[in-house]
């Protein structure tokens, strides 16, 4: 009987063991996009329906709401052209009305383009021999320096098309030659990217420096190897930058910032932290669904209500406390898990986030404190987006210093966008040397949030 005993707590513990690995494995397959904070790229096929996002269905009707301007295309008062059909006869008996007064118009606007064409502008300058011998040359304008040469617009489409919409270098002298049958290099295009690129570097740096803003990163890859693309944004602007690190963060912030909780934006200095709630809702989700941890809902549901009843901050913070004691005495009444054979204790991912949450409670609700301190850092991933829509295109970049074209051609028209400027209309004043200047919002209340 005893050695019965013995296999049979041998086989309870084999099961224990295993059940706890098919439970890992289960929520390793699990996490996506929704309850974790791994990338929406990263679904797949497997990417759930919209239903499951984090955010609760409102009591408004899909589609526009009562008020809201539309967009539909209207007629002009000063058409380019116009197109003139007469009524010779009538519809009904063939009477001539050649002759009769036209008592109305009925109008209709065909909105098109006209035929592409490109246009070639000979500059000339005068050569006179003075009486002294002197051989004069009248001077060209800025920016005419070769005998043959790409004009602005032609350069400012290059830049539009390849870095705004994301067409590669050799689509888009595809683009050249159909629509103008202008033969334009793919090295071309790469070097008018990087001689704009570096237009902007004065302005980029100086946009950084007066940016208060959400943080964000998301891998990369150069050369075949992981690199990281930072990003620091607001409502008003972006930007882009590159390191092989992805703990290397910005270094010249103030105010208040607001991120996903990794360890290294807590190494600046002179700032104010801010940590994004999604990725916490997002923890909470999972703990839901796989651990079936009733306190994990219970938290998450007492955010959702904080982001909107920002007012009662002293009972949300009250409630706040009583849900993470509840949590730790779900976790103290379960059994510990086996230590290894070195280092602390192995915690439950719950219990790990539990202890998170009350030495992060100022930073997680700092959104209470200010009306200006965002919710989440949701505002910084549809900038890290692009990227990804980027490497699907074409893998990955080649060199460092494409990369750095990148980032810095996008900070730019993202900026643009952000700030109602017309993209294309900036890229060209930009070739001319006349850069944007930057609207950015009063952030003095942010640096005072608590």
């Amino acid at each position: 009987m005893d050695k019965k005993d013995d296999i049979i707590r041998t086989l309870q513990e084999q099961v224990k063991v295993l059940t706890a690995k098919v439970g890992e494995l289960k929520r390793r397959l699990g996490l996506n996009s929704d309850n974790s904070s791994k990338p929406p790229s990263s679904d797949g096929l497997r990417k759930k329906s919209r239903s499951q996002s984090l955010r609760k269905k409102g009591d408004k009707k899909s589609g526009g709401q009562p008020g809201h301007k539309g967009s539909t295309l209207k007629q002009v008062t000063d058409p380019d052209h116009f197109e003139w059909y007469k009524v010779d006869q009538c519809s009904k008996c063939n009477l001539d009305l050649s002759c009769s007064p036209v008592t109305g118009l009925q109008r209709r606007q065909v909105f098109d383009i006209p035929e592409p064409r490109i246009e070639v502008t000979e500059h000339q300058a005068e050569i006179k021999i003075c009486s002294c011998g002197q051989r004069c040359v009248a001077n060209f304008p800025p920016g005419i320096s070769a005998p043959t040469q790409y004009g602005q617009r032609v350069k400012t489409l290059c830049v539009y098309l390849n870095y705004q919409q994301l067409i590669p270098e050799d689509r888009v002298s595809e683009f050249f030659s159909d629509l103008f049958s202008l033969g334009i290099a793919s090295a071309t295009v790469i070097a008018t990217g990087e001689r704009f690129a570096t237009s902007l570097s004065s302005w980029k740096q100086e946009t950084e420096d007066c940016l208060a803003a959400n943080l964000d990163q998301t891998g990369l890859r150069i050369q075949g190897k992981n690199q990281w693309l930072h990003v620091m944004s607001n409502e008003a602007a972006t930007v882009y930058r590159v390191s092989p690190k992805r703990g290397e963060m910005f270094k010249s912030l103030v105010g208040t910032i607001v991120h996903d909780g990794f360890k290294s934006y807590y190494v600046l200095a002179a700032v104010r932290h801010a940590v994004c709630n999604a990725h916490i809702l997002r923890e909470l989700k999972a703990l839901t669904e796989f651990e079936k941890e009733s306190w994990a809902s219970k938290m998450a549901a007492r955010l959702r209500f904080a982001n909107k009843n920002r007012d009662q901050r002293e009972r949300i913070s009250r409630i706040y406390d009583l849900i993470v004691d509840n949590g730790f005495r779900y976790h103290q009444a379960m059994e510990p898990l086996k230590k290894g054979k070195r280092g602390r204790r192995t915690r439950r991912i719950g219990h790990n986030l539990l202890i998170r949450l009350p030495n992060r409670k100022e930073d997680i609700l700092s959104f209470l404190s200010n009306d200006q301190v965002p919710f989440t850092n949701n505002l910084a991933e549809p900038d890290l987006r692009m990227m990804k829509v980027k490497m699907k295109i074409s893998g990955g970049f080649r060199t460092i210093k494409g990369v750095e074209t990148f980032a810095a051609v996008r900070s730019f028209t993202s900026t643009c966008r952000k700030q109602g400027v017309n993209i294309f209309h900036a890229i060209a004043q930009a070739h001319a040397g006349i850069l944007p200047s930057i609207v950015m919002p009063a952030y003095e209340a942010l640096d005072q949030a608590v």
